[in-house]
């Protein structure tokens, strides 16, 4: 790989075939440096003139004869962008996951990466951690600390301490909005614990109450969450020149 141009980030995580697999990789937007791992969330645009969704990114390998650097993820879009729209039934914070998921060549996927999601505003806004815990996880220079509230509800069983280094050295954009898409249970207890800790603002996500939320927590107030009940069978994407399944995991 050329130097600043696509790097993997922290070692390999599996073989299988061809095929090395990673958890992360570097790459720049709009010239800054940015880092992607596995159970990330973030904005996309398959091509243009398409609406923006959310994309989950859940695989990352490299084809080792044809040295393609691959991604699979999960599109989530907004009800009013799937064929059937929206109806009573949606909550104004859920999305649809399209029922496939999508295997994208690491460049074409950065290409189909929004930069300014300043006009997303869809999401419950999440409840930022207590300042007090902050600053404390912040002491003696435990940066990658911070990192254990990331917006991902990944639960893989994988290492993730090499990629949450460099991601802390690269330090984030406390003001960059962030999304999370959450399963209904989730979402609903989130809801809950959040609805019965506004009579108790004192206790504002400190460490034990983050693990009564499931882990899901933020660093910002910049964070939208929503949540995923329901498929759809996507007319058009099988037709996105980017998407390639003949490299199928």
């Amino acid at each position: 790989m050329e130097p600043n141009s696509l790097l993997w980030v922290g070692s390999p995580c599996g073989l299988h075939g061809p095929y090395i697999f990673y958890k992360a990789f570097r790459f720049h937007l709009e010239g800054k440096a940015r880092i992607l791992s596995l159970g990330d969330f973030f904005l996309v645009r398959c091509k243009a003139g398409d609406p923006i969704c959310i994309a989950e990114l859940q695989l990352l390998w490299e084809e080792r004869t044809t040295k393609q650097l691959l991604s699979s993820s999960k599109l989530y879009f907004l009800p009013e962008d799937t064929p059937q729209g929206r109806n009573v039934t949606h909550g104004e914070d859920e999305v649809i996951a399209v029922s496939e998921k999508v295997i994208v060549k690491l460049e074409d996927l950065v290409k189909w990466m929004v930069a300014d999601v300043s006009s997303w505003n869809k999401g419950l806004p999440a409840v930022p951690l207590k300042p007090t815990v902050l600053k404390e996880l912040g002491k003696n220079g435990q940066r990658e600390a911070l990192h254990k509230y990331r917006e991902s509800t990944l639960n893989s069983g994988l290492n993730f301490k090499d990629v949450l280094k460099e991601k802390a050295e690269l330090g984030e954009d406390v003001e960059e909005k962030k999304v999370l898409v959450l399963s209904y249970p989730q979402y609903c207890r989130y809801r809950s614990i959040i609805a019965r800790l506004r009579e108790r603002p004192t206790s504002f996500l400190t460490d034990h109450v983050v693990l009564a939320l499931g882990g899901i927590a933020s660093l910002t107030n910049n964070t939208q969450i929503l949540y995923c009940r329901d498929t759809f069978e996507h007319p058009t994407l099988v037709e996105n020149e980017s998407v390639c399944d003949e490299f199928g995991e």
